[in-house]
């Protein structure tokens, strides 16, 4: 039987969701006679700032729902970056003590300033070992967003049943990126359930496994290497992703998905990252398609991450550099594209 606390834990995130704004439909300007309109999900005017805070609650509810998170328990993540900061919110929410276990390098002080604690690993790969034995050594939970996200239950809260909502028509191409592949996988089954005509794009970085995996049919496909891009891709195939619902992988340079949130920035003002750069560039990979095809409609992607720290990262040359990304390039093509009308596509 759930437990009162279990029972006003629900109904404190229920709240939450309900009094937290539908994210703005951004539409992003292409040029005039173009008859491809190109519009932008801003997941960034979430409380925390991220795609990410819809699945945190969503986690939470899941967990609390069936008994893993109790009053008092103590939760714990193998992540940092968004996601941490989303789930330092919810328990705070809550009234629950927090620890993100993360890489030696990552910075934890969103999760701090939401009253978290951080504790740093290295090298990277073992925060999850490291959370699951720390879990077990103080009786916490460990919510295990990457595991958990393959059965999660929105609950009226995922991002693709507002967005559906918003855009009136369903779009041609609705284009997301992948981290636990949850936000992929709930876009791909609304279109299924509803039987409805748009098809579903995501977009994957440099080292991720999911455009290999994707291609090749290999669910167990495994690269071994992070990606370089926050907040999307995987070194792995992850549970919450299912290849089944995706009509489209699209492979994104690094580089181009630098040289995209620099465009984002320049043509919105808003300072997106670099995983809103990889979401653009498949968008407008799609565009070109459709209008070479002589298609009519809407293409929707999101941006996930916008906030002042991408000043650091993606749109200062010190940094791309430093990683070994020259954007110019592609922000040459972007430039051909967008203001002189010369039309590239993926193959």
């Amino acid at each position: 039987m759930i437990s009162a606390w279990a029972v006003e834990a629900v109904a404190l995130l229920d709240a939450e969701m309900e009094r937290t704004p539908v994210t703005p439909l951004r539409r992003f300007p292409l040029p005039a006679g173009w008859e491809v309109r190109l519009w932008m999900k801003d997941e960034s005017a979430q409380p925390t700032g991220s795609l990410k805070h819809r699945l945190a609650r969503a986690l939470f509810r899941q967990a609390i729902a069936s008994g893993r998170i109790a009053e008092g328990s103590t939760v714990v993540e193998a992540t940092g970056g968004a996601m941490a900061v989303a789930q330092a919110y919810f328990a705070r929410l809550l009234g629950l003590p927090y620890i993100a276990v993360m890489p030696r390098r990552s910075s934890g002080e969103g999760v701090e300033r939401l009253g978290g604690t951080c504790r740093y690993v290295d090298p990277p790969l073992a925060i999850y070992g490291e959370a699951r034995e720390l879990a077990d050594r103080i009786g916490g939970h460990y919510l295990d967003h990457y595991v958990s996200a393959a059965a999660v239950d929105w609950h009226g809260g995922s991002l693709a049943e507002e967005l559906f909502g918003q855009v009136g028509e369903c779009p041609h191409w609705v284009v997301v990126g992948a981290g636990t592949g949850a936000t992929s996988a709930a876009v791909g089954r609304r279109l299924r359930t509803h039987e409805l005509p748009g098809r579903l794009a995501v977009v994957d970085p440099e080292n991720s496994a999911y455009f290999p995996g994707w291609v090749s049919g290999a669910a167990d496909y495994s690269t071994g290497m992070p990606s370089r891009i926050e907040g999307i891709g995987r070194p792995r195939m992850e549970p919450g992703f299912v290849p089944d619902l995706v009509d489209l992988v699209v492979p994104v340079p690094d580089a181009a998905s630098v040289a995209a949130a620099r465009r984002v920035r320049r043509d919105t003002g808003l300072t997106v990252g670099g995983a809103t750069g990889a979401n653009l560039w498949g968008a407008l990979e799609l565009v070109t398609r459709m209008r070479a095809q002589g298609i009519r409609g809407d293409v929707v992607t999101v941006i996930g991450d916008a906030g002042a720290r991408h000043l650091r990262t993606c749109h200062d040359d010190g940094w791309a550099e430093g990683k070994g990304l020259d954007w110019r390039p592609h922000a040459a093509r972007l430039e051909r594209l967008l203001d002189h009308g010369e039309s590239w596509t993926i193959p």
